[in-house]
Protein backbone atom coordinates (compact mmCIF):
# COMPACT_ATOMS: atom_id res chain seq x y z
CA UNK A 1 0.00 0.00 0.00
CA UNK A 2 1.59 3.65 -0.79
CA UNK A 3 1.81 6.45 1.58
CA UNK A 4 -0.72 8.47 -0.51
CA UNK A 5 -3.09 5.08 -0.48
CA UNK A 6 -2.60 4.72 3.17
CA UNK A 7 -3.34 8.71 3.79
CA UNK A 8 -6.42 8.82 1.40
CA UNK A 9 -8.06 5.36 3.40
CA UNK A 10 -7.83 7.64 6.63
CA UNK A 11 -8.78 10.89 5.49
CA UNK A 12 -12.36 9.61 3.68
CA UNK A 13 -12.80 6.98 6.51
CA UNK A 14 -16.36 7.78 8.23
CA UNK A 15 -14.43 8.84 12.03
CA UNK A 16 -12.14 11.22 10.10
CA UNK A 17 -15.12 12.65 8.14
CA UNK A 18 -17.07 12.88 11.27
CA UNK A 19 -14.76 14.92 13.45
CA UNK A 20 -13.96 17.15 10.61
CA UNK A 21 -17.84 17.58 10.11
CA UNK A 22 -17.50 18.45 14.01
CA UNK A 23 -15.38 20.93 13.88
CA UNK A 24 -16.68 23.31 11.18
CA UNK A 25 -19.91 22.71 12.67
CA UNK A 26 -18.42 24.47 15.24
CA UNK A 27 -16.95 27.03 13.51
CA UNK A 28 -20.47 28.14 11.93
CA UNK A 29 -21.37 28.24 14.82
CA UNK A 30 -24.12 25.33 14.60
CA UNK A 31 -25.00 23.20 18.00
CA UNK A 32 -24.19 19.91 16.83
CA UNK A 33 -22.86 18.96 20.49
CA UNK A 34 -23.65 15.92 21.93
CA UNK A 35 -25.75 16.05 25.46
CA UNK A 36 -22.95 15.63 28.63
CA UNK A 37 -24.62 12.39 29.71
CA UNK A 38 -24.84 10.86 26.07
CA UNK A 39 -20.99 11.46 26.11
CA UNK A 40 -20.18 10.63 29.24
CA UNK A 41 -22.32 7.25 27.86
CA UNK A 42 -20.69 6.65 24.99
CA UNK A 43 -16.87 6.91 26.69
CA UNK A 44 -17.99 4.12 29.18
CA UNK A 45 -18.86 2.21 26.41
CA UNK A 46 -16.02 2.38 24.41
CA UNK A 47 -13.57 1.91 27.44
CA UNK A 48 -15.95 -1.41 27.91
CA UNK A 49 -16.32 -2.33 24.12
CA UNK A 50 -12.41 -1.94 23.97
CA UNK A 51 -11.70 -3.91 26.93
CA UNK A 52 -14.47 -6.61 26.18
CA UNK A 53 -13.09 -7.36 23.13
CA UNK A 54 -9.45 -7.15 23.91
CA UNK A 55 -9.58 -9.47 26.73
CA UNK A 56 -11.50 -11.95 24.39
CA UNK A 57 -8.71 -12.06 22.16
CA UNK A 58 -6.16 -12.54 25.26
CA UNK A 59 -8.28 -16.29 25.39
CA UNK A 60 -6.00 -17.03 22.26
CA UNK A 61 -2.98 -15.48 23.70
CA UNK A 62 -0.61 -17.36 26.18
CA UNK A 63 1.92 -15.73 29.03
CA UNK A 64 4.81 -15.66 27.14
CA UNK A 65 3.16 -13.97 23.71
CA UNK A 66 2.25 -11.20 26.00
CA UNK A 67 5.63 -10.64 28.14
CA UNK A 68 7.95 -9.12 26.04
CA UNK A 69 4.83 -6.69 24.33
CA UNK A 70 3.90 -5.21 27.85
CA UNK A 71 7.27 -4.94 29.53
CA UNK A 72 8.37 -2.57 25.97
CA UNK A 73 5.32 -0.86 26.81
CA UNK A 74 5.89 0.07 29.97
CA UNK A 75 9.39 0.91 28.67
CA UNK A 76 7.60 3.25 26.48
CA UNK A 77 5.56 4.90 29.33
CA UNK A 78 8.12 5.74 30.78
CA UNK A 79 10.45 7.28 28.19
CA UNK A 80 7.59 9.31 26.51
CA UNK A 81 6.85 11.31 29.77
CA UNK A 82 10.92 12.06 30.50
CA UNK A 83 11.66 12.93 26.59
CA UNK A 84 8.58 15.17 26.59
CA UNK A 85 9.59 16.99 30.26
CA UNK A 86 13.24 17.78 28.82
CA UNK A 87 12.17 18.56 25.68
CA UNK A 88 9.64 21.27 27.01
CA UNK A 89 12.29 22.71 29.49
CA UNK A 90 13.32 24.50 25.83
CA UNK A 91 10.28 26.93 26.24
CA UNK A 92 11.05 29.03 28.85
CA UNK A 93 8.20 30.43 30.33
CA UNK A 94 6.74 26.90 31.13
CA UNK A 95 7.08 26.22 34.73
CA UNK A 96 8.20 22.54 35.94
CA UNK A 97 4.80 21.74 37.54
CA UNK A 98 3.38 22.47 33.83
CA UNK A 99 5.90 20.86 32.09
CA UNK A 100 5.31 17.62 34.16
CA UNK A 101 1.55 18.11 33.54
CA UNK A 102 1.79 18.00 30.07
CA UNK A 103 4.54 15.42 29.99
CA UNK A 104 1.76 13.54 32.68
CA UNK A 105 -0.83 14.10 29.41
CA UNK A 106 1.55 12.81 26.82
CA UNK A 107 2.99 9.76 28.56
CA UNK A 108 -0.75 8.77 29.30
CA UNK A 109 -2.94 7.36 25.93
CA UNK A 110 -5.98 8.36 24.15
CA UNK A 111 -8.17 5.78 23.91
CA UNK A 112 -10.33 7.57 21.14
CA UNK A 113 -6.82 7.63 19.02
CA UNK A 114 -6.55 3.99 19.77
CA UNK A 115 -10.18 2.99 19.26
CA UNK A 116 -9.70 4.87 15.50
CA UNK A 117 -5.92 3.40 14.53
CA UNK A 118 -7.60 -0.11 15.12
CA UNK A 119 -10.81 0.71 13.03
CA UNK A 120 -8.62 2.02 10.26
CA UNK A 121 -6.21 -1.27 9.95
CA UNK A 122 -9.18 -3.47 10.93
CA UNK A 123 -11.12 -1.92 7.79
CA UNK A 124 -7.58 -2.21 6.14
CA UNK A 125 -7.75 -5.69 6.20
CA UNK A 126 -4.21 -5.33 8.49
CA UNK A 127 -3.74 -7.89 11.35
CA UNK A 128 -3.14 -6.82 15.06
CA UNK A 129 -3.11 -8.99 17.93
CA UNK A 130 -5.44 -9.74 19.99
CA UNK A 131 -3.78 -8.43 23.02
CA UNK A 132 -3.60 -4.76 21.83
CA UNK A 133 -5.92 -3.36 23.88
CA UNK A 134 -3.97 -4.87 27.08
CA UNK A 135 -1.30 -2.91 26.34
CA UNK A 136 -3.17 0.40 25.92
CA UNK A 137 -4.43 -0.29 29.60
CA UNK A 138 -0.76 -0.98 30.39
CA UNK A 139 0.87 2.69 28.96
CA UNK A 140 -2.19 4.13 30.99
CA UNK A 141 -0.35 3.76 34.32
CA UNK A 142 3.35 4.87 34.24
CA UNK A 143 3.09 7.55 31.77
CA UNK A 144 1.04 9.26 34.44
CA UNK A 145 3.36 8.69 37.41
CA UNK A 146 6.40 9.35 35.38
CA UNK A 147 5.00 12.98 34.43
CA UNK A 148 3.92 13.80 37.64
CA UNK A 149 7.18 12.59 39.35
CA UNK A 150 9.19 15.17 37.51
CA UNK A 151 6.54 17.66 38.24
CA UNK A 152 7.15 16.75 41.98
CA UNK A 153 11.10 16.63 41.86
CA UNK A 154 11.65 19.98 39.54
CA UNK A 155 9.46 22.17 41.73
CA UNK A 156 8.28 22.93 45.73
CA UNK A 157 5.02 20.91 44.85
CA UNK A 158 4.28 18.87 47.40
CA UNK A 159 2.24 15.89 45.49
CA UNK A 160 -0.38 13.66 47.41
CA UNK A 161 0.70 9.91 46.55
CA UNK A 162 -2.13 8.12 48.08
CA UNK A 163 -4.81 10.34 46.21
CA UNK A 164 -3.27 10.64 43.20
CA UNK A 165 -2.23 6.59 42.66
CA UNK A 166 -5.83 6.25 43.77
CA UNK A 167 -7.12 8.50 40.90
CA UNK A 168 -4.94 6.99 38.60
CA UNK A 169 -5.58 3.20 39.67
CA UNK A 170 -9.22 3.63 40.01
CA UNK A 171 -9.74 6.11 37.60
CA UNK A 172 -12.76 5.43 35.49
CA UNK A 173 -10.40 4.94 32.03
CA UNK A 174 -8.21 2.45 33.49
CA UNK A 175 -10.69 0.90 35.59
CA UNK A 176 -13.23 0.28 33.20
CA UNK A 177 -10.34 -0.62 30.52
CA UNK A 178 -9.24 -3.28 32.90
CA UNK A 179 -12.87 -4.24 34.29
CA UNK A 180 -13.70 -5.43 30.47
CA UNK A 181 -10.75 -6.86 29.52
CA UNK A 182 -11.30 -9.21 32.79
CA UNK A 183 -14.58 -9.52 32.08
CA UNK A 184 -13.96 -10.65 28.32
CA UNK A 185 -11.24 -12.78 29.46
CA UNK A 186 -13.33 -14.83 31.93
CA UNK A 187 -16.54 -15.49 29.90
CA UNK A 188 -17.59 -18.33 27.79
CA UNK A 189 -17.59 -18.05 24.17
CA UNK A 190 -21.63 -18.17 24.28
CA UNK A 191 -21.58 -15.34 27.16
CA UNK A 192 -19.35 -13.33 24.64
CA UNK A 193 -21.32 -14.05 21.66
CA UNK A 194 -24.51 -12.56 23.34
CA UNK A 195 -23.10 -9.10 24.14
CA UNK A 196 -20.91 -8.68 21.08
CA UNK A 197 -24.02 -7.58 18.68
CA UNK A 198 -24.34 -4.35 21.20
CA UNK A 199 -20.81 -3.95 22.57
CA UNK A 200 -18.86 -5.15 19.60
CA UNK A 201 -20.49 -5.12 16.15
CA UNK A 202 -21.88 -1.31 17.09
CA UNK A 203 -18.47 -0.17 18.48
CA UNK A 204 -17.53 1.41 15.20
CA UNK A 205 -20.65 3.45 14.88
CA UNK A 206 -20.64 5.25 18.23
CA UNK A 207 -17.03 5.67 17.84
CA UNK A 208 -17.99 7.94 14.96
CA UNK A 209 -20.67 9.79 17.10
CA UNK A 210 -17.85 10.67 19.95
CA UNK A 211 -15.02 11.57 17.25
CA UNK A 212 -17.98 14.32 16.23
CA UNK A 213 -18.19 15.57 19.29
CA UNK A 214 -14.52 15.83 19.15
CA UNK A 215 -14.74 17.53 16.62
CA UNK A 216 -16.92 20.45 17.81
CA UNK A 217 -15.35 20.37 21.10
CA UNK A 218 -11.54 21.21 19.11
CA UNK A 219 -13.60 23.74 16.96
CA UNK A 220 -15.10 25.67 19.91
CA UNK A 221 -12.05 25.84 21.83
CA UNK A 222 -10.33 26.71 18.51
CA UNK A 223 -9.36 30.23 20.14
CA UNK A 224 -7.77 28.34 22.72
CA UNK A 225 -5.15 27.14 20.60
CA UNK A 226 -3.51 30.31 20.18
CA UNK A 227 -3.12 31.17 23.73
CA UNK A 228 -0.88 28.06 24.28
CA UNK A 229 1.59 29.99 21.92
CA UNK A 230 4.08 28.76 18.51
CA UNK A 231 6.19 26.89 20.75
CA UNK A 232 4.12 24.39 22.37
CA UNK A 233 2.14 24.30 19.31
CA UNK A 234 5.11 23.25 17.45
CA UNK A 235 5.89 20.32 20.45
CA UNK A 236 2.07 19.55 19.85
CA UNK A 237 2.41 18.86 16.39
CA UNK A 238 6.23 17.49 16.50
CA UNK A 239 6.33 15.32 19.75
CA UNK A 240 3.97 12.80 18.71
CA UNK A 241 5.94 11.52 15.52
CA UNK A 242 9.54 11.26 18.15
CA UNK A 243 6.85 9.46 20.06
CA UNK A 244 5.03 6.97 17.04
CA UNK A 245 8.71 6.49 16.01
CA UNK A 246 9.25 4.88 19.47
CA UNK A 247 6.93 2.94 19.61
CA UNK A 248 6.66 1.27 16.17
CA UNK A 249 10.76 1.12 16.52
CA UNK A 250 9.96 -1.18 19.85
CA UNK A 251 7.19 -2.99 18.43
CA UNK A 252 9.51 -3.89 15.15
CA UNK A 253 12.38 -5.04 17.26
CA UNK A 254 10.64 -7.74 19.39
CA UNK A 255 8.69 -8.96 16.43
CA UNK A 256 5.27 -7.52 16.47
CA UNK A 257 3.39 -7.36 12.97
CA UNK A 258 3.05 -4.24 11.31
CA UNK A 259 -0.32 -3.36 12.67
CA UNK A 260 0.80 -4.48 16.27
CA UNK A 261 3.73 -1.89 15.70
CA UNK A 262 2.21 0.68 14.44
CA UNK A 263 -0.78 0.33 17.56
CA UNK A 264 2.07 0.91 19.70
CA UNK A 265 3.49 3.67 17.68
CA UNK A 266 -0.19 5.19 18.02
CA UNK A 267 -0.19 4.66 21.33
CA UNK A 268 3.08 6.21 22.36
CA UNK A 269 2.20 9.47 19.78
CA UNK A 270 -1.06 9.80 21.52
CA UNK A 271 -1.81 12.13 24.56
CA UNK A 272 -5.08 11.63 27.05
CA UNK A 273 -7.35 14.09 27.48
CA UNK A 274 -9.97 11.92 29.94
CA UNK A 275 -7.57 10.06 32.75
CA UNK A 276 -4.82 12.35 32.72
CA UNK A 277 -6.45 15.73 33.61
CA UNK A 278 -8.24 14.28 36.43
CA UNK A 279 -5.34 12.46 37.55
CA UNK A 280 -3.22 15.40 37.29
CA UNK A 281 -6.05 17.87 39.25
CA UNK A 282 -5.87 15.97 42.46
CA UNK A 283 -1.64 15.30 41.95
CA UNK A 284 -0.39 19.29 40.42
CA UNK A 285 -3.41 21.28 41.18
CA UNK A 286 -1.21 23.88 40.71
CA UNK A 287 -0.72 23.19 36.76
CA UNK A 288 -2.69 24.82 34.43
CA UNK A 289 -5.43 23.01 32.91
CA UNK A 290 -5.84 24.96 29.76
CA UNK A 291 -2.17 24.36 28.36
CA UNK A 292 -2.19 20.50 28.96
CA UNK A 293 -5.73 19.82 28.02
CA UNK A 294 -5.86 22.22 24.33
CA UNK A 295 -2.31 20.82 23.71
CA UNK A 296 -3.47 17.06 23.91
CA UNK A 297 -7.12 17.72 22.30
CA UNK A 298 -6.84 20.37 20.37
CA UNK A 299 -3.64 19.73 18.34
CA UNK A 300 -2.03 16.24 18.95
CA UNK A 301 -5.45 14.45 18.79
CA UNK A 302 -6.78 16.19 15.13
CA UNK A 303 -2.97 15.54 13.93
CA UNK A 304 -2.95 11.83 14.85
CA UNK A 305 -6.36 11.33 13.86
CA UNK A 306 -6.13 12.67 10.12
CA UNK A 307 -2.22 12.56 9.53
CA UNK A 308 -0.17 10.82 12.58
CA UNK A 309 -2.06 7.47 11.97
CA UNK A 310 -1.16 6.64 8.34
CA UNK A 311 2.43 7.99 9.07
CA UNK A 312 2.93 5.13 11.55
CA UNK A 313 1.30 2.23 10.07
CA UNK A 314 3.91 3.56 6.92
CA UNK A 315 6.99 3.63 10.02
CA UNK A 316 6.15 -0.11 10.34
CA UNK A 317 6.08 -1.26 6.71
CA UNK A 318 9.46 0.82 6.47
CA UNK A 319 10.93 -1.34 9.29
CA UNK A 320 8.72 -4.28 8.61
CA UNK A 321 10.24 -4.79 5.01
Amino acid sequence: MSSWSIAQANLTSVGVLGFIFGFLASRVKSDVRIPDAIYQFLSIYLLIGIGLKGGHSLRDSNLSEIFTPALTTVACGIIIPLLAFFILAMIKNLSAVDRGSIAAHYGSTSLVTFSAALLFLESNKIFVEGFAPALLTVMEIPGLVVGIFLASRSSSEKVGWGATLKEVLLGKTVLLLVGGLFIGFITSNSGYEKVSPFFVDLLNGFLVLFLLHLGYLAGSNFGEIKKVGPKLAIFGLLFPILGGAIGVGAGTLIGLSVGGATMLGVLSASASYIAAPAAVSVALPKASPTLALTTSIGITFPFNLIIGIPIYLRFAELLGN
